[in-house]
């Protein structure tokens, strides 16, 4: 309607001026509802032609969209493991700082494992001075084993001397004896040796290991046992949170809760334009925003990205083929709009809809001398029009509540 009213006044009412000063003709006598249209049929012609051209280049260079919202991040409460709930630390809605206990899952089962794993650690620890007590009692009788050793190899070396000197002094079956007796006290001997050495593995590597491996269990039970503390991983706010105690929580089936991360919302715009404009959508293009939980305000805006694939057209690997017609509306080019001014977005409801308008500029093609002198006055009149579309949007502000909330039936 505004483009009409611009553009009527450099078609129509010029062509009244001529009819009523130049031809004399007036209104309500030459000039009547009846004969409106012979009168002034090259008036409403160019304006009409004009006004289609107006809105299209308009729209097109300046493209506007009522797609845009304050999109936030959420972060599902899940636990990792499947429990009861034991207690509940959390409200249906509550502010949580990072690393906050949101609710607990009963540890009975952990607790007895940590048990477990610490008397499996103090029974490795008594093996040990057990195992250090044989060394010392390995030590004994190794020395045991020497001295019956070194006893009966005397006797039998003066024996031997005796039947040496004297044969016969000594019966033979007694030198055989002692033979014998030297190799079961060599035998003793070995066997407290490897006693020693026994004991003295267990204490320097099977008892370590054991212990090491007990205090990995007990590692294990500790991590198991924090796993039942749920905690907030970002500071926050825990929303629609219905848990309580004696529910039984699956992270595989369903989540607890929402936590909302602190200042979620409040630092981009995503915005949707028609796929039209994929050629005029241009990172660093100036925005206007007006959104319907912050009326009456304009938020200067800028464009930080612009997505370059459009997500209707997303196809998932499957076990049939993707027909065209399955796309029912055509999608959107998706883009990052963030404020101008350090705090726009305060005051903005995160999840509110908005209108956006972006303003395509031409001062860095217009200032090169390598264009020429209409295209330079074409590109004004495009820059030039972007004023019309910043009325609009002024429009759409200042009717936005009494639209919302009168005329939809609020």
């Amino acid at each position: 309607m505004l483009e009409l009213l611009l553009c009527s006044l450099v078609t129509i009412f010029p062509d009244y001026l001529y009819r009523r000063y130049w031809q004399g003709k007036r209104l309500g006598r030459e000039i009547t509802f009846y004969s409106v249209w012979f009168e002034l049929r090259w008036g409403i012609v160019t304006c009409l032609m004009l006004t289609v051209g107006l809105i299209t280049v308009i729209f097109y260079f300046h493209p506007s969209t009522n797609t845009a919202t304050l999109f936030y991040r959420t972060i599902p409460i899940v636990p990792e493991r499947v429990g009861r709930v034991a207690e509940v630390r959390a409200d249906f809605s509550a502010p949580v700082q990072k690393g906050d206990v949101i609710f607990k899952l009963d540890t009975s089962k952990q607790e007895a494992a940590i048990e477990a794993a610490r008397r499996k650690i103090a029974e490795v620890e008594a093996a040990l001075l057990v195992a250090q007590a044989d060394i010392l009692k390995a030590e004994g009788q190794i020395q045991e084993a020497k001295g019956a050793y070194q006893q009966t190899s005397d006797e039998l070396d003066t024996k031997r001397e005796l039947q040496k000197r004297n044969p016969g002094i000594v019966p033979q079956r007694d030198i055989e004896k002692l033979e014998v007796l030297l190799a079961a006290r060599q035998g003793s001997l070995d066997s407290a040796t490897a006693s020693k050495q026994s004991a003295m593995t267990r204490v320097s590597a099977l008892l370590p290991a054991e212990k090491a491996s007990a205090e990995a269990a007990l590692a294990d039970a500790q991590v198991d046992m924090d796993k039942s503390y749920i905690r907030a991983g970002v500071a926050g706010r825990v929303e629609q949170f219905t848990l309580r105690v004696g529910d039984v929580v699956n992270p595989m089936m369903r989540s607890a809760g929402v936590l909302i991360p602190e200042g979620a919302g409040q630092r981009a715009l995503f915005a949707g334009f028609g796929q039209i404009e994929a050629q005029v959508m241009k990172v660093g293009m100036v925005a206007e925003a007006t959104c319907i939980s912050k009326p009456w305000t304009i938020i200067p805006m800028v464009v930080t990205g612009v997505q370059d694939y459009i997500a209707a057209g997303q196809v998932r690997a499957g076990e049939q083929l993707v027909d065209a017609q399955q796309v029912m509306r055509p999608g959107t080019i998706l883009t990052y709009l963030e404020p101008i001014y350090k705090g726009g977005l305060n005051g903005v409801t995160p999840g509110s809809s908005c209108i956006v308008n972006a303003y395509t500029s031409n001062h860095e093609r217009i200032a090169s001398n390598e264009t020429g002198v209409f295209k330079r006055l074409a590109l004004h009149a495009v820059d030039t029009v972007g004023i019309v579309h910043a009325m609009l949007l002024r429009i759409q502000a200042l009717l936005l509540p009494i639209k919302t909330l009168v005329l939809s039936g609020h």
